[in-house]
């Protein structure tokens, strides 16, 4: 996963409440952002945001960089860590509302001081619990769903221990639970690996979820795609809306379209 650099989502001021967090921002200081000092959890990455302005922009406009449609009813955040893709999605106005689903209780805690710091706590709500337990109780609801699962399968690949939990787990686990949870005509969207493409594709058509728009992101103009951003829906196969990449570094730092994307707000 890349992370951000040059003060785009910095280290931040220590905290000491909240198990040691730090106060960071992002989208160039509009919005406050808690999480684990480094090496006492899991960070979030530009990854988080990538998927948030992909799934706030749907359709082919999203490559063009477009402002958000008229934003969604309730979006569920499914492993949502501190909160940081549902808080951009509040942030760009793309959805009225977002049910943040994470099992571990440090990050529960620093995304409920999320909402609260940034003036959301009647926008969101956060559940701890098990994705599929959660999705179980909460069927149908969803009209956008949103998931940055962990991108190693157990027994494979060997994360750093303080964040082993976050990155690990079965993607399978997560398709299923953001099945259950949409709603009718709910669209879908994740960030995943570029090179787990096919199981990901794979993962979805088991659960009855169809690849409608894809981006691939690239860290710089030659080089191979890093990860891929793909909207589903329930339905039927086909529709496929591949759009043009997305490019994050060229020779003098951020693309134009990266650069935007971390200033937005």
């Amino acid at each position: 996963m890349a992370t951000l650099s040059g003060g785009a989502l910095g280290d931040g001021a220590p905290v000491d409440t909240l198990q040691q967090a730090t106060q960071d921002a992002l989208f160039g200081g509009s919005l406050v952002l808690f999480q684990p000092q480094r090496g006492a959890g899991y960070r979030t990455n530009v990854d988080a945001l990538l998927l948030a302005g992909f799934a706030a922009t749907p359709g082919p406009a999203a490559s063009q960089g477009a402002g958000p449609s008229r934003p969604t009813r309730v979006a569920f955040d499914l492993g949502a860590g501190v909160g940081a893709v549902g808080l951009a999605l509040l942030r760009f106005g793309a959805a009225k509302r977002v049910v943040f689903v994470e099992i571990d209780e440090q990050p529960v805690a620093m995304a409920r001081r999320n909402l609260d710091a940034n003036g959301w706590t009647d926008r969101g709500e956060v559940l701890r619990g098990d994705v599929r337990q959660v999705a179980l109780s909460r069927r149908g609801e969803a009209s956008l769903v949103v998931c940055n699962p962990p991108y190693i399968a157990p027994g494979r690949g060997r994360p750093r221990t303080h964040e082993a939990r976050a990155r690990t787990g079965e993607l399978a686990t997560f398709v299923e639970a953001a099945r259950q949870v949409a709603g009718r005509g709910a669209r879908v969207c994740i960030v995943y690996p570029a090179q787990e493409l096919g199981a990901l594709l794979a993962t979805l058509a088991a659960e009855g979820l169809h690849a409608k728009r894809m981006r691939f992101v690239h860290a710089t103009p030659e080089s191979p795609a890093r990860v891929v951003l793909v909207e589903a829906q329930a339905g039927r196969a086909g529709g496929l809306a591949v759009v043009p990449p997305l490019v994050e570094r060229q020779a003098r730092g951020y693309t134009a379209e990266m650069a935007a994307l971390l200033a937005k707000g």
